[in-house]
């Protein structure tokens, strides 16, 4: 089902039939939107409580629940797309600051993570685990982005929108394999990088795009092709599928951020290489780590003389085996 439901992405993409593409990905039907919504979003009015993108955006953010979270991630989504939420900053209430999480969820520095080999099933469970968490901190991303970030084009919203959909969906398709290895989200710790990258660049959307899309998700790029590779070797052939599917899926995400954050450049009569390069001294802590996944980067919007510097500053003997996949 993973590997048709990857070549049926490919194929609507392929034709450029964006409606197509929706109709298929979330099921949407034809005919009016009230028709729309009734089938797809029972108790729509009910459980969207006003029409304003911002509140909304917000709600989503702060909720703790995760299939809550999730399920109410598609519901805007939906209304989005079928044109009944407004972006009006002048009645939406004030940006939340800190994104909903399970209680259970325990947060722990990056060196205090599990690490165990793939070859047994807890290991691979920690892998998984540690996906499903970068992917639900993704969802909260998007959407901080949405209602952070307001009196921007009416595009942007709709691009973060698509992204928390897609989203919502990377982390069920995780947590769905953590249930068939007797694990569910929460059971493991996770730790708080993303977000902490989300703090430090919540003033500026220029700096959120040019460092959480294109450099925290644009890793996942990098390394993800390797984590199909160790999963196959160990015969899991599931969880490699699925992701599969999240590798194709971010390098749009990835593309998204590009596509903004030489926008907002343009806007800014700034020259997009030297700005991104020097908001990467400003704010990235470590070093530029490789090897670099160079063919899904140039898909996601990367430029042959960023990737250059990129590859410099890595020390990076080429891209990772794989790449592509």
């Amino acid at each position: 089902m993973l590997e048709a439901r990857a070549h049926g992405a490919s194929y609507y993409r392929g034709t450029g039939d964006s409606h197509a593409f929706a109709t298929w990905r979330f099921g949407l039907c034809a005919g009016s939107e009230a028709r729309c919504l009734a089938h797809h979003l029972p108790g729509f009015a009910v459980t969207l409580p006003n029409r304003n993108l911002f509140d909304l955006a917000g709600a989503c953010l702060a909720e703790s629940d995760a299939d809550r979270k999730r399920s109410l991630t598609a519901e805007i989504a939906a209304a989005w797309r079928s044109g009944v939420l407004v972006a009006d900053d002048n009645t939406a209430g004030p940006v939340i600051e800190s994104p909903g999480r399970p209680k259970r969820l325990e947060l722990v520095a990056p060196r205090d993570l599990p690490r165990r080999k793939l070859t047994g099933a807890a290991g691979r469970a920690a892998l998984i685990h540690a996906v499903a968490h970068i992917e639900f901190n993704a969802i909260n991303l998007a959407w901080d982005a949405v209602q952070r970030f307001r009196n921007l084009p009416t595009e942007f919203y709709a691009d973060w929108i698509q992204v928390a959909a897609e989203e919502g969906e990377h982390f069920g398709l995780m947590r769905e394999r953590l249930a068939d290895l007797g694990r569910d989200y929460g059971d493991l710790p996770g730790h708080d990088g993303l977000w902490e990258m989300a703090r430090r660049t919540a003033r500026d959307p220029l700096a959120r795009m040019a460092l959480v899309p294109r450099v925290l998700e644009a890793r996942g790029l990098d390394v993800t092709p390797g984590m199909i590779e160790r999963l196959l070797a160990v015969g899991d052939r599931e969880t490699a599928a699925r992701l599969r599917i999240i590798l194709a899926d971010e390098v749009g995400h990835v593309a998204a951020g590009s596509r903004w954050f030489r926008h907002l450049c343009a806007l800014r009569r700034l020259d997009p290489r030297p700005t991104f390069f020097a908001l990467l001294d400003a704010f990235l802590t470590g070093e530029v780590r490789g090897p670099l996944n160079l063919p899904d980067r140039r898909r996601a919007g990367f430029d042959e003389g960023e990737l250059d510097l990129l590859v410099r500053r890595a020390g990076d003997p080429g891209p990772p085996a794989g790449a592509g996949l």
